[in-house]
């Protein structure tokens, strides 16, 4: 294996086999929670165990060189309930930094450079014990596994170790360091977070593993606090910096996901365009394992609680209680904020559905202000139960329906969708002058091949007037933008779905007239 020492366990900081046996015992687990067969799950148990014979206090002091086999190891617990896979779960996460029992990965951060590099321990995280670390650095994609790992660790223990550390780092990626789209990272050299307000737009990074890492931190951030902002953060990475990962047809992919290109710099790992693989192939392979899991996000259930997180077309049972309930969604969302749901309990008795409203229909594109709209909207937010219009009562960006349900009761909620201009923190020097489309949580860019071969012309100003449009021969369920200020015209894409048609010019932010 690339990295790996002289000897077994000697040089994990270049290895990625934690990492990879990390994915292994996820699978396992989604295998027999799949199947109800333990074939895989008894592949995954012999190598824990020969974990646990390794690492651990009395034992080989180290951590894995890329986080993941956390995440795992919380997993193997949950279905075996063996303890010492979850004890060494947090032993891989409480050694991290310790420079007073075992030797750190390299040195310290190199000041002069300011960017983390794997000579490097910011880079792996490992420059100061977890609980004293307050801001998202070092490598992007490393970073976001290691805080779901420990908001894992926190969760099932019960405990609130890490709770200080993980609000402190999540307000500094949500507030500070965050893209538009979602992404993080924005370094390519050494695919890192910048500093505060660091984010530039054609050099970003913003890998599309990055975005499936951040994704399952703030869900489980979500799980920890029932706190609906997480799951905005989570709705806006899904549909704009994890979805542009992969094209419509499911076989060209993006690594880094920039949100500006000039047509020709390979930045794909050596395209200008969507690439059919790449010789480190951890993106198309996160794709292929987050989209099939996206039904196990949509609802969540606490004792007499049902929280609806996402807005997706299907049909749900689960428990609540002694009772059992389904639910049908009926929606066309992102495209479209009408949503329908049908629910039914096998018999009658009381509930709580808590339906998320959205931070960007409460007028919030994100929790704080590192973005906000700069057109504001008169149009309301409709919700009703079986015809009759309710009153919105917020707990946690969650509306709260409270009531006896029976067999058939409906739910209708109308988000409305105008085109939002968003602006950027005055800090954030690459998009001063500049805005940003917007509609739902949906992110829109500029593309060359729309707009006579280049982007360099089109501004948006104050009377700059959009008209959504349905885009049958290009993407037939999306709706694009077509824009008019005067005489000139210009279209706008969902940023998702950029360089579909080949390398060409491609822009998010937009400058003002």
């Amino acid at each position: 294996m690339n990295g790996a020492g002289r000897t077994r366990w000697s040089a994990l900081e270049g290895s990625h086999e934690l990492y990879n046996v990390g994915h292994l015992y996820e699978a396992a687990v989604a295998h027999v929670q799949a199947t109800g067969k333990k074939t895989l799950l008894n592949v995954a148990l012999k190598n824990a165990d020969l974990l646990l014979n390794t690492f651990g206090p009395g034992k080989l002091v180290a951590v894995p060189g890329h986080e993941e086999i956390e995440m795992g190891l919380v997993k193997l617990y949950r279905v075996t309930n063996h303890k010492p896979y979850l004890d060494l779960a947090k032993f891989f996460i409480d050694m991290r930094g310790r420079a007073d029992l075992r030797k750190l990965y390299v040195g310290g951060h190199n000041h002069a450079q300011h960017v983390p590099t794997h000579h490097d321990s910011l880079y792996f995280q490992d420059n100061v014990p977890v609980v004293q670390q307050t801001e998202a650095q070092g490598h992007a994609v490393r970073a976001g596994y290691l805080y779901a790992g420990m908001t894992d660790v926190d969760a099932v223990m019960g405990s609130r170790t890490y709770r200080a550390a993980l609000d402190k780092i999540w307000r500094n990626t949500a507030d500070q360091k965050m893209y538009l789209t979602g992404g993080v990272g924005a370094h390519r050299s050494g695919e890192n977070f910048g500093d505060n307000y660091e984010l530039p737009n054609q050099s970003a990074y913003a890998e599309t593993c990055a975005a499936v890492a951040q994704m399952l931190w703030n869900h489980r951030m979500f799980l920890l606090t029932g706190d609906a902002r997480y799951l905005d953060v989570f709705e806006r990475m899904l549909y704009n910096g994890f979805l542009a990962g992969v094209s419509v047809s499911g076989d060209r992919f993006f690594y880094p996901n920039p949100l500006a290109a000039d047509g020709k710099e390979k930045f794909n790992m050596g395209q200008a365009t969507r690439a059919e693989w790449f010789g480190t192939s951890c993106c198309p392979t996160n794709v292929v394992r987050v989209l099939p899991s996206l039904p196990g996000y949509v609802y969540a259930v606490d004792g007499p609680n049902v929280f609806v997180n996402h807005f997706m077309a299907g049909d749900a049972a689960f428990s609540v209680g002694k009772n059992k309930l389904s639910v049908s969604q009926k929606t066309n969302y992102p495209w479209s904020g009408a949503v329908k749901l049908t629910v039914n309990p096998e018999k009658p008795g009381p509930l709580t559905l808590r339906v998320r409203i959205p931070g960007w229909a409460q007028n919030r594109p994100v929790p704080g202000d590192l973005y906000r709209y700069e057109n504001g909207t008169s149009e309301k937010i409709s919700l009703k139960i079986n015809g009759q219009e309710t009153p919105l009562r917020l707990e946690n960006g969650f509306a709260v329906l409270n009531r006896t349900w029976k067999r058939g009761d409906v739910v209708e909620l109308e988000l409305p969708m105008p085109v939002r201009r968003v602006v950027a923190h005055e800090q954030v020097a690459a998009n001063r002058g500049r805005v940003a489309l917007e509609r739902g949580p949906v992110v829109y860019c500029v593309e060359g091949v729309d707009n006579g071969g280049t982007v360099s012309q089109v501004a948006v100003s104050e009377k700059t007037s959009f008209q959504p449009v349905a885009a049958p021969d290009f993407v037939a369920t999306a709706m694009l933008l077509k824009a008019r200020d005067g005489e000139r015209t210009f279209t706008a894409i969902p940023y998702h779905l950029w360089s579909h048609r080949g390398p060409g010019e491609m822009a998010v932010w937009l400058p003002k007239k």
